[in-house]
This record gives structure tokens, sequence and C-alpha cells, in this order.
């Protein structure tokens, strides 16, 4: 690989790191040509990128944005490096995870998470990451919470209003009957 060409790579990988604040690290070590296929396919399916890079070249390009924010990726860069970008934080560890079922193996193997700026290195870590809150999740939950107050008291007004109206009638049905 001649150096224009590294260069090329680190710029391309740069915009990724840029234009993502979720990105995975994933040892693919093991993995035959048909299942890193099977795996890309299931990335696209997803709309996760997937990328395979030297791990020099992903250091250098992280070194380059932001050396002190990135730290706790670089001791996850060895072996065979497939980075995973996302929008959807939980969307590569989901496909990480089915995939191995598909497999019934242990490859690919997490190395390190980049989620909104917190690092989550080594594999026991993926579990934990299929169950993370999507934003749009959040703002589901916030909203029903918010809203459960209010759908009590409306309610409770409405149950006290039929209350009321059920005790009105039984009145008048009560005053009519001596008039006999």
């Amino acid at each position: 690989m001649t150096k224009d060409q590294k260069n090329e790579v680190i710029e391309v990988l740069k915009e990724k790191f840029s234009q993502y604040s979720n990105f995975y690290v994933t040892n693919t070590e093991s993995l035959s040509v048909a299942q890193i296929s099977k795996l890309r396919r299931a990335c696209f399916d997803k709309e996760v990128e997937m990328k395979v890079a030297k791990n020099t070249l992903i250091r250098k390009a992280l070194e380059s944005l932001d050396a002190e924010k990135y730290s706790g990726v670089y001791d996850s860069l060895n072996h065979v490096t497939a980075l995973m970008f996302s929008e959807n934080p939980k969307d590569p560890a989901l496909i990480l995870t089915s995939f191995r079922k598909s497999l019934n193996g242990e490859k690919p193997e997490l190395k390190a998470a980049f989620i909104n700026g917190d690092v989550y290195t080594g594999d026991k870590n993926l579990k934990a990451l299929t169950q993370i809150k999507t934003k749009h999740e959040l703002i589901g939950e916030v909203i029903g919470l918010l809203q459960s107050p209010a759908k009590r008291v409306l309610a409770a007004l409405l149950h006290h209003h039929a209350k009321q109206a059920a005790g009105t009638a039984e009145a008048e049905v009560v005053e009519a009957s001596p008039a006999e």
C-alpha cells in the first residue's frame, strides 16, 4: 500500500468517525469469506456500515480527530479489525449476537464499542449493548411517563363526573316515587 493510498484510507475513516457517534471494533479473524459476506449483508440490511482497515490506519485516523477522546479504543486495535458504524447504538450489537447464534460460535468478537462518547471494551459487554435504549425509545418512555399522570387525573375526573351523574339520577327517581 502506497503512502497516498494509506492517507486516502485515513481520510475515509476520519469521515466515518466524524459522521457517526457510535462505532464497534470487532475481531473477524477466523471468519471465512462467505461468512464475512453474510455479515456485510446483515449490516447492510440494518443500515450499519462495515469497514475493514489496518489497525495502524484506524489509530492514526482516531488520533488525528481527538487522541484523548478515543484513547480507550486503542488497546483493542489488534488482529483483524472490522469497524461497524451506526446511527443506532444497538443495531451492531444485535447483528453480532444474531450472527453468532447462526454460526453457533464466538466470532465475530467485540473488541470495543464507542457509544456517544463512552467506551465499552471486551466481548463481555455485548449482551449489555443489545439492551441499550435508542434515542427514540427513550423519548417514547418519557412521553409515556409524562402522559401517565394526566391520564390518571382525567380518568379520576371522568369517574367522579359519572358518579355524580348516577347520584343525580338516583335522587330524581327517589323524588318521583313519593308522589304516587
